[in-house]
């Protein structure tokens, strides 16, 4: 019953919270660092190795912030 333990679930909402809210900060940064608009290249210029980037950065990002909260 010690996987049940209240603490823990709470423990794990909120560092994935954390861990979220963290992710969106980096890429808006991201967003706001390149030179045009990331969207409007993947979606309307198709763009795919712009796409690739900007999913490898995003897990990069989030295997750091899971490496942090796990230690």
């Amino acid at each position: 019953m010690e996987y049940l333990n209240f603490k823990l679930i709470a423990a794990s909402v909120i560092y994935s919270v954390i861990g979220i809210t963290i992710l969106v900060i980096s890429f808006v940064i991201f967003e706001k660092l390149t030179p045009r608009t990331l969207w409007r290249e993947i979606m309307e210029e198709h763009n795919t190795a712009l796409a690739i980037v900007a999913a490898a950065f995003m897990i990069a990002v989030a295997l750091i912030i899971s490496s942090a909260i796990h230690g």
